[in-house]
C-alpha cells in the first residue's frame, strides 16, 4: 500500500469541503478521483501532499504521515497542481534547472521537453507560452524528481485534442515504470481510458470507490443501456434530463 487516507476531512471556516472520506492506493496503479467544482478534490490531493496540513484524519504516503512529509521524501513524489504557475521573465530552460536542483537525481529534462514536444520552445520566456504548452511544463516539473508516486490535478485542462492524447500516453507509460498516479479530472473519457481505478467524490463526501466494472455494477443504468461513467456521475450529482 503506497498511500492511506483514513477519515480525511478539511474544514474552511464553515464550509466542510472534505468530509471524513477513506480509501487506499495500490503501488503501480491509476487512481482517479472525480467530482464537480467545490467537490473536495483539490483539498484532497493539498492534504495528501502535505501543502495543507489543517485537515482531521490520518493520511500514510509511502509510509510517512502526510503532516509531517520530510525534505528527503519530495525526492519520491511528484505534484502537478491545478493552480500552478511560473515567473513570466524566466524562460523554459531556466525553470526546468531551476526544480531540477531541487531534486538529488533528477530525470534530464531535455528529454522530458522532447517529449512533450516543448523542446522547440526550451528558450522561449513563460508569458509567451500558450495555456496548454503551461500545462504541459507543469506536468515536466512533476516528473523532474523522477517520482514513486505522481499527483495530477485536472491534468489536461485547456488541452487540445492531440496534446489530450500524448499526455494519456505518457501516463500510460509512466505506468508501465510501476509509478503509481493520482489524477483528478472533469473529463470522464479521461478516467475511463487511463483508471485502474476511480473514486468519486460529490460534496465532499466519497460515493464510491472501485473499478469501472465494479461501479457499473452498483449503478445498473438501465436494460440496454452500455454503461458511461459520465451517466453515473451524472446520476450521483442528482442531474436529471427534465432539469434542462
Amino acid at each position: 500500500m503506497i498511500l492511506e487516507v483514513n477519515h480525511l476531512s478539511v474544514n474552511y471556516k464553515e464550509l466542510k469541503a472534505v468530509d471524513d472520506i477513506s480509501f487506499n492506493i495500490n503501488e503501480g496503479e491509476i487512481f482517479t478521483i472525480i467530482g464537480p467544482n467545490g467537490a473536495g478534490k483539490t483539498s484532497t490531493i493539498e492534504s495528501i501532499v502535505g501543502l495543507n496540513k489543517k485537515y482531521e484524519g490520518d493520511i500514510i504516503i509511502l509510509g510517512t504521515k502526510a503532516n509531517n512529509i520530510p525534505k528527503s521524501l519530495y525526492n519520491e513524489i511528484g505534484v502537478q497542481l491545478q493552480e500552478a504557475s511560473f515567473p513570466d521573465k524566466l524562460k523554459v530552460d531556466e525553470v526546468c534547472k531551476m526544480f531540477s536542483k531541487l531534486y538529488d537525481n533528477p530525470v534530464d529534462y531535455n528529454i522530458l521537453l522532447k517529449e512533450f514536444d516543448l523542446e522547440s520552445k526550451k528558450n522561449s520566456y513563460i508569458r509567451d507560452l500558450s495555456g496548454g504548452q503551461k500545462q504541459r511544463l507543469s506536468i515536466i516539473i512533476a516528473l523532474l524528481p523522477d517520482p514513486k508516486i505522481i499527483f495530477l490535478d485536472e491534468l489536461t485542462t485547456g488541452l487540445d485534442p492531440k496534446s489530450r492524447r500524448m499526455i494519456w500516453n505518457i501516463i500510460l507509460k509512466e505506468k508501465k515504470k510501476n509509478k503509481t498516479i493520482v489524477l483528478s479530472t472533469h473529463f470522464m473519457d479521461e478516467a475511463e481510458f487511463l483508471s485502474d481505478r476511480i473514486a468519486i467524490l460529490v460534496e465532499g463526501k466519497l460515493q464510491v470507490v472501485g473499478t469501472l466494472e465494479e461501479i457499473f455494477e452498483k449503478y445498473e443504468m438501465g436494460e440496454g443501456k452500455a454503461p458511461k461513467l459520465e451517466d453515473v456521475f451524472l446520476k450521483l450529482v442528482g442531474y436529471k434530463m427534465e432539469d434542462i
